[in-house]
């Protein structure tokens, strides 16, 4: 993604071939469940093909989680630049880039939150320092929104845990074809996150 995309936009899958069927695949089947020979005919390749982009099975699960956490992180970050220096203005464009993120790439959220079983322990390691690293730019602005008076919440670090929580939980049950558009979702979520960090009534109206 260059520096100017809008963090709102989606324009289908960010992900290879390799990776879009491997992906489709944990969805449907799992992770242990699937077989390379499968990811490879989903993905109009040979087997030996597959390998030399890819040498394991790992590898893709790899491959999936580090694309998405590196959108997700970028994303987050321009919502937050984007969004001027007011805790109330970050913590809704950053909140909003999550909600987002997990409506329009709801499978691959689903298999990061899932297959993180799967993962061997550097990998786990690794994708976990990322998952933290998304987690510490929403804490950071909602000790600021605390500090500031924005927001009212004695337990700010949970507080923000706890939005996060809800957002992740969106890939979980979401479905394009059901009765709330992503707008919709946005707007009744954001409320609920706007809550649970007790933002002060008025300010971020």
């Amino acid at each position: 993604m260059t520096a100017t995309h809008n963090w709102r936009t989606y324009e289908g899958s960010n992900l290879s071939p390799a990776l879009a069927s491997a992906l489709n695949m944990f969805v449907e089947q799992g992770y242990h469940g699937t077989s390379v020979r499968q990811i490879a005919a989903g993905a109009g390749l040979s087997v030996p093909g597959l390998y030399h982009h890819f040498p394991s099975k790992q590898d893709l699960l790899v491959g999936i989680m580090d694309a998405s956490m590196d959108e997700l992180l970028y994303r987050t970050r321009a919502a937050e630049d984007g969004a001027g220096a007011a805790p109330s203005d970050r913590f809704d464009a950053v909140v909003e880039s999550l909600l987002l993120f997990h409506i329009h790439r709801r499978d691959a959220a689903f298999v990061c939150s899932t297959e993180i079983r799967s993962l061997d322990a550097a990998n786990r390691a690794a994708y976990i320092a990322k998952r933290d690293e998304e987690q510490r730019l929403l804490d950071v602005i909602v000790a600021d929104g605390v500090e500031s008076g924005v927001f009212d919440t004695p337990h700010p670090a949970d507080a923000s845990r706890a939005v996060t929580t809800m957002c992740v939980g969106l890939a979980t049950w979401y479905r394009s074809d059901g009765p709330m558009t992503p707008s919709e979702v946005v707007a009744v979520y954001l409320d609920i996150a706007r809550r649970t960090v007790g933002a002060v009534t008025g300010i971020l109206e």
